[in-house]
């Protein structure tokens, strides 16, 4: 700012700065304001100087906080100025009080339009700012053309072309339209041939919003990003001052990385074998200094390559690498560092395979956890809370329950409501499921939320083994001097229930659990007053034969509480008073607690609802591959509709499955929502087949709207291409509304349901404005799956509605779909899967929605098919074989002899078997030729199925063990 000569304004800073409080200040600032507008209610009596002094006041008074609300058209009018030092003063000031609403903006439209065009250049930069920072829709419309040119223009000199990119990128956002895709897909590509680092670090910018909006018609510039990379990682002709500590322009890297991620994938293999190339140079050449600004550029060139390594699903060596580096960033002391090393660490997770190199570094995470700083405290509870699975569950929950007693109070609830989730998701058995809810309870009862203890009411009851344990743990914890008041309300509960189980152990007669549990009594609130009296009268009850004092001691309390100003106090101690006295009937009133219904869990729907809050992390949290315990079942939330959702999960196992509450007869209910969607057609079945997988997974029909038919194509391969043509068929059902769509998807449909048949997180579509992912976990006969609905533009998607169109043998219920989509947002959208019986048809996915002018309307296939309702289970030689010898023939026998089809090894065929969820058992048969396999089949019907599966030099057979 030239303010050179001013010394009107000079004193009024000095003014300022020598107020001694705010009140001084304010006084000298509503002087000045007061001085300013009387003069320029005498606008013609000033000189273009004084009008420009004025105006700069103006500015400054606006910095120091103040209302400015006058003088805007003066400064407006120093636009049209025709000397720089006023036109200076007019683009600055503008810029800085009005916004780009302001109606005054408007008058200067054809000014800055003729600055633009014109032939000074300082002009020209001048005016490109002030739009590039203020310019709205109506400057767009008026000024684009203008500025294209100028950004296209070879005679313009680099500063202003770069302003001029920058512009334009200012008015694209402001209105798309402004940008004709149809012509500027080969001048984008020319602007990135540009040799000067300023006008293409600006244009890559410009370029990164235009691809977020529609990367298919700038494929183009695909392969010149790659070389501009290039160029970049090899330090080919980069000027000295665009080398930031060594490091060639790192901005103009990182927007590259950034665009190349739009793009969803890179089908020239000499451009993908450059790109990796490149992104190999970055891996190797990136390490921590103790320069902290090289480090700043350094990481941030390294964090997205990263991001643009797990976007184009690099190979396995590849993503190992990054872990390794990762690996080293958080064993560093510099805090800022390992707070971003576990940072993307956590982002890794969201690809498939690289958990289990993770996992290697899990012991530095652990530490990472008693780090002075709290951010990376938090991080690293985030990442081990997304690693954990059941292989390492133990030892992290027992990690976290151990860092509970240092625990920051902010972070205790987290980390509790964690612990609570993973212990219920991958417990090896319930009795370790009750002792670290039990643990939590202890060390931090404050934190707990009730549903927690909920949970474990609800598993106790629900299974006859655990009672007598959990009974047992909650007398050793009521025995502690200090016990939280959360402890006594589940110690009650249980030791009400379940105490008589104990009565012969030492300690534990009936006359002790009362003592045990009345000593609490003063202690706590009226909350749990209530569950106390319930625990009393339920003792009193199991007592045999009865106990005269107990009982005296038992009704006198209840006397007592007779007149307690609770309602609910009150009514149980009148109640159980009166029934005590009932005598015989009082142990069928006081019956034990039948068992709970399966519902989904409450606290893994929290957590999914405090995941919702980000895309990002939700999509980080929810991980992929993860393979859970059998050990629980998930319960006790009603989706919005009010009706129970079917929930995962009971304790099975080969020996003994436990019976569980379910609804006898779901033909009803199945008709009437298939009936709903419409008559379900079906497939005509397919002859026998020489896939030695056709017997279990094909071939499918397809079940979708009236009229819509989709014929199950079969094929003789063999392999895991013949297994998955058993579950061919397009994967998209023809819509009748629409008889084609404008927009085409992205990849094969038909490869990516079949890559989602064999395991459990994946894409199931993707086109141009949307993509669907599927994240699922499957116990039993119960699945839960996640569909992800990730709309990659910066406008909405809207009109969104999904349909499930279920098959016979399956209970589907979807939760809501948001009708509208946020530009560049994800939601999430659970849907819970019950097999009822044994079938080969498939759910169907209709699913529509709405961009611009196109409506798009696609039915796809669920990969909610029969192998995903298999559990492995290792069997030895004394169990398989006489079992299989007592199976005699057909339905419960099959045996298929496969011939004409290419050979296929041993190895091959033991892992088309493991990805079908059927377990190898090596060394059952004598013959070294034969594979002998087993897995348990689950469905609501026939419970489980012992599966067992014998496969003898070209011949297969599958046999069935009700």
């Amino acid at each position: 700012m030239a303010m050179h000569g001013m010394r009107g304004l000079s004193v009024f800073i000095s003014d300022i700065r020598n107020c001694q409080n705010k009140e001084q200040e304010r006084l000298r600032v509503d002087k000045e304001l007061g001085n300013v507008r009387t003069r320029f209610k005498n606008e013609k009596g000033l000189t273009p100087y004084e009008k420009k002094k004025y105006v700069w006041k103006m500015l400054y008074i606006y910095m120091l906080g103040y209302d400015v609300d006058f003088g805007h058209m003066e400064a407006v009018s120093l636009i049209s100025a025709p000397k720089y030092p006023e036109k200076q003063v007019g683009y600055i000031v503008t810029s800085s009080l009005l916004n780009e609403n302001h109606d005054f903006l408007r008058l200067a439209i054809n000014t800055v339009r003729n600055d633009i065009i014109g032939r000074n250049e300082t002009f020209q930069c001048l005016a490109l700012t002030m739009v590039g920072n203020i310019g709205g829709r109506e400057f767009a419309e008026s000024l684009a053309p203008d500025v294209q040119k100028l950004l296209l223009s070879s005679s313009c000199r680099p500063l202003v072309r770069k302003k001029a990119a920058l512009c334009l990128l200012r008015l694209f956002r402001k209105n798309p339209d402004v940008v004709n895709v149809d012509g500027w897909a080969d001048r984008m590509a020319q602007l990135l041939d540009e040799r000067d680092l300023g006008v293409l670090t600006s244009s890559v910018s410009l370029l990164v919003a235009l691809v977020s909006n529609n990367h298919e018609a700038y494929w183009t510039c695909l392969p010149k990003c790659v070389k501009i990379l290039e160029r970049l990682a090899r330090n080919q002709d980069v000027p000295q001052e665009y080398t930031y500590y060594g490091i060639p322009s790192p901005w103009l890297q990182v927007k590259t990385m950034r665009a190349l991620q739009y793009f969803p994938t890179i089908e020239d293999p000499n451009t993908r074998r450059t790109l990796f190339e490149v992104l190999q140079r970055i891996l190797m050449g990136t390490d921590v200094v103790k320069n902290v600004n090289k480090n700043n550029a350094s990481h941030a060139v390294l964090f997205e390559a990263l991001a643009l390594v797990m976007h184009l699903d690099a190979e396995k060596e590849m993503m190992s690498q990054c872990v390794a580096l990762l690996g080293k960033f958080i064993a560093v002391r510099e805090p800022n560092i390992r707070y971003l090393g576990l940072e993307n660490m956590t982002r890794m997770l969201m690809v498939a395979d690289v958990q289990e190199i993770i996992k290697r570094h899990q012991a530095q995470i652990i530490t990472s956890l008693k780090d002075p700083d709290i951010s990376i405290r938090r991080r690293a509870l985030d990442l081990l809370y997304g690693m954990c699975d059941v292989t390492n569950a133990k030892d992290i929950v027992e990690e976290l329950l151990q860092y509970l007693n240092s625990a920051d109070f902010a972070m205790r609830e987290e980390l509790s409501l964690k612990a609570a989730i993973l212990a219920e998701k991958f417990a090896p058995d319930l009795s370790w499921y009750v002792d670290v809810i039990l643990q939590l309870i202890d060390k931090a009862g404050d934190f707990i939320s009730d549903d927690i203890w909920f949970r474990v009411v609800h598993f106790v009851t629900n299974n006859d083994d655990l009672q007598p344990y959990a009974a047992a743990k909650a007398k050793e914890y009521l025995d502690k001097p200090a016990v939280h008041e959360k402890m006594v309300k589940v110690s009650a509960y249980i030791l009400g229930e379940y105490s008589h189980l104990l009565a012969q152990r030492p300690g534990c007669s009936p006359k002790e659990i009362f003592s045990i549990l009345h000593e609490k009594l003063p202690t706590v609130s009226t909350t749990t007053i209530p569950i106390l009296l319930s625990a009393y009268a339920k003792i009193l009850m199991h007592t045999q034969p009865p106990d005269q004092a107990l009982q005296n001691q038992i009704w006198a309390i209840f006397s007592k509480y007779e007149s307690c100003i609770e309602a609910e106090i009150q009514q149980r101690a009148v109640e159980y008073f009166a029934l005590c006295q009932k005598g015989a009937a009082l142990m069928d009133v006081f019956a034990e607690m039948p068992k709970f219904p399966e519902r989904q869990s409450s606290l893994i729907r929290k957590a999914e609802d405090v995941e919702l809050d980000t895309a990002e992390q939700s999509a980080i949290k929810l991980r992929a591959q993860q393979q859970t315990s059998n050990a629980l079942v998930v319960a006790d939330q009603y989706p919005a509709n009010g009706a129970p959702p079917p929930a995962p999960i009971g304790p099975l196992s080969l020996v003994k499955v436990p019976s569980m509450s379910s609804t006898e007869d779901h033909n009803s209910t199945d008709r009437a929502s298939s009936q709903e969607n419409g008559t379900l057609s079906k497939v005509d079945q397919q002859p026998p087949s020489a896939d030695l997988l056709s017997d279990i997974l094909g071939p499918l029909a397809i079940e979708g709207p009236p009229g819509s038919t989709v014929q199950s194509e079969h094929n003789a391969n063999s392999g895991l291409e013949g297994g998955l043509d058993a579950v061919d068929g397009s994967a998209i059902v023809p819509v009748e509304v629409e008889e084609t769509n404008t927009v085409q998807p992205i990849g094969n449909i038909a490869e990516r349901f079949h890559a989602l048949c064999l395991k459990d997180s994946g894409v199931l579509y993707e086109d141009p404005y949307i993509q669907i992912g599927i994240k699922a976990e499957w116990r039993a006969h119960h699945g839960r799956l996640v569909l992800f609905l990730g709309n990659k533009n910066t406008a909405p998607v809207i009109s969104v509605q999904a349909l499930i169109l279920p098959p016979a043998h399956l209970k589907m219920e979807l939760s809501l779909v948001p009708d509208t989509i946020p530009p560049r947002a994800q939601v999430q959208c659970p849907l819970e899967v019950v097999n009822l019986r044994p079938s080969r048809d498939v759910a169907v996915l209709d699913f529509s929605y709405k961009f611009g002018a196109n409506m798009v309307n696609v039915k796809l296939r669920i990969p909610a098919v029969l192998n995903k309702f298999f559990q492995p289970i290792s069997v030895s030689a004394e169990e398989f074989f006489p079992q299989w010898r007592s199976l005699s023939g057909p339905p419960l026998k099959l045996q298929e002899v496969v011939r004409g089809v290419r050979p296929m090894p041993l190895p091959e065929m033991t892992n088309l078997l493991n990805s079908f969820r059927i377990m190898i058992c090596p060394g059952l048969d004598p013959n070294p030729n034969n594979l002998v396999a087993s897995t348990t089949f689950y469905s609501e019907s026939t419970h489980a199925i012992l599966c067992l599966v014998r496969n003898i030099f070209c011949s297969s057979y599958l046999g069935l063990l009700l």
